[in-house]
């Protein structure tokens, strides 16, 4: 027991010469480059490869018509994407390096707030979290947003601490680039406030963002500094004031916008219930049960921290309510749309885990990521939930792709779906059979659908053959297009040939004698 007491001090002697962000980062970057071309784009990804992949013209049309609120992040993987590809893993590299600086940031964010061991082992209690690989492997805005909250709140902490123009202005340009990747994660900012407000009416003690004295012999507990005059927290409030207007004067007009699209952007989503509450950390740690722990484990660590919790406690637990509260009487409310608020709670557990032995901090942080182990393994096979029910476009488009010929056409029932039929076949194909019923493709549209022929029969006329790619499996594919284009595939053509793959099924329709 003695030589393994030596080993493990000596390692973290090891692990305290080294920046305090750098073993979160790496762990994080390693846990998240693993499988990560593994799963398929999934439908939320196939509209974020539409978008990047049109021009500025077009994805300004879009976002008037019904994605203002991720406007801008399509824009910027419209850059990317020129420069490195739309390939699965160019997709999602965005997302991969978002979470990697998001885990060192909150490393350095612990270690301001409360000290050096704290912010490690948050760090690396993130690095192991399902939900960090989730969402640092999806081209989606989440896990920006996250890296983006973490700057914003480490930005405000050293603002208030040593404040001059340079540090409010980096706030302000962290907080307006939050609020155009992710709306949502503008609710951080009441957390801010509460932070600010408590500033100037009782100090830097009791808002718990107090400058740290000397630190004691072994650098773990800083002393509080005392107050500020008061004159001094006057001016930092009205500086915060000053840093959070430009995000009113970009992200004002989106919401304006994306208010106005809420019908056709969100109508799949319910109003919340209260039982969404209990839900929240399995969803957003994409695993029940690590969810759980670290809900736990932070608890513990906002007990200890005391008013030095306010800060990261704020930041939780107002954007949930706040978003909660809407969620209730507008259909808002989506787990994933809080994946932001994550590593602040895991800066509550890691204050909680520098509060023990070092061996004992580690065993917690391995157990979390032996808990999240299924849950890993699952999220590399599809993105879609639940996971039992993956969607294999590239199985759909390798059938049509192998059995294609001049002539073909494609069609896809149902085409308004959120899906994405017509795109998940387009992007695994490259060159797909003639969309035969397409009238104005979404692109022109200013869409993620196209528009389809009113008289599909006419459509239809001189195909001879016909792939059929519906939702589901089904055994008889062509009895579950409904409408006029169901009537007339009946009519004019029969089923040669049917594959089932999961979440699809692919059928080739040949067209009768007497046609």
């Amino acid at each position: 027991m003695g030589g393994l007491s030596e080993s493990t001090g000596a390692a973290w002697e090891h692990l305290r010469r080294l920046p305090v962000w750098l073993p979160p980062a790496l762990l994080t970057l390693a846990v998240a480059l693993t499988g990560l071309g593994s799963a398929q784009l999934w439908r939320d990804e196939l509209a974020t490869w539409s978008a990047a992949t049109r021009s500025p013209a077009d994805l300004a049309r879009l976002a008037g018509t019904i994605d203002a609120a991720t406007g801008p992040y399509y824009l910027l993987m419209h850059c990317w994407t020129r420069v490195f590809g739309d390939s699965t893993i160019a997709l999602r590299a965005p997302a991969v390096l978002a979470m990697t600086v998001a885990a060192g940031l909150l490393a350095v964010l612990g270690a301001r707030l409360v000290d050096k061991r704290a912010g490690l082992f948050a760090g690396l209690l993130f690095a192991v979290l399902p939900g960090t690989s989730r969402y640092g492997q999806e081209a989606r805005p989440y896990a920006l947003a996250t890296m983006l909250a973490v700057l914003a709140t480490l930005l405000l902490v050293i603002a208030l601490r040593r404040p001059g123009w340079a540090q409010w202005a980096g706030y302000a340009v962290a907080v307006a680039a939050l609020g155009l990747i992710h709306l949502i994660a503008l609710t951080l900012l009441a957390g801010h406030a509460l932070v600010v407000l408590l500033y100037w009416w009782r100090g830097p003690a009791e808002a718990g963002v107090a400058s740290p004295e000397q630190p004691t012999a072994n650098g773990d507990r800083p002393a509080v500094s005392r107050d500020r005059p008061v004159a001094e927290r006057d001016r930092r409030v009205w500086r915060w004031v000053v840093g959070v207007l430009p995000v009113a004067l970009l992200a004002g007009p989106l919401l304006l916008k994306a208010r106005t699209q809420q019908s056709r952007q969100l109508n799949w989503v319910s109003l919340a219930r209260w039982d969404d509450l209990t839900a929240l950390p399995g969803g957003v740690a994409q695993s029940s049960v690590v969810g759980g722990l670290l809900v736990g484990v932070a608890a513990l660590g906002a007990a200890r921290l005391g008013r030095r919790a306010l800060l990261p406690v704020s930041a939780v637990l107002l954007p949930v309510l706040l978003l909660f509260a809407a969620g209730t009487v507008v259909p808002l409310w989506v787990p994933r749309y809080l994946v932001f608020v994550v590593p602040f709670a895991c800066l509550l557990a890691g204050a909680a885990l520098a509060a023990v032995a070092t061996p004992a901090a580690l065993v917690v942080v391995v157990l979390a990521g032996l808990l999240g182990l299924p849950d890993q393994a699952a999220l590399r096979r599809t993105h879609e939930w639940p996971r039992s029910a993956p969607v294999d476009y590239a199985g759909a488009a390798r059938v049509i792709g192998d059995g294609q010929r001049p002539g073909d056409a494609v069609v896809y029932s149902p085409r308004h779906s959120w899906l994405f039929l017509d795109l998940g076949i387009e992007y695994h194909l490259g060159d797909p059979p003639r969309d035969v019923l397409v009238t104005d493709d979404e692109v022109r549209r200013g869409d993620l659908w196209a528009a389809e022929c009113p008289r599909p029969a006419q459509c239809l006329a001189g195909a001879p053959r016909v792939w059929l790619v519906v939702a589901g499996r089904h055994a008889e594919p062509l009895a579950t297009v409904s409408g006029a284009k169901g009537d007339a595939l009946r009519a004019d053509f029969t089923v040669a040939q049917v594959w089932p793959r999961p979440g699809l099924t692919v059928a080739l329709l040949t067209s009768r004698p007497d046609r």
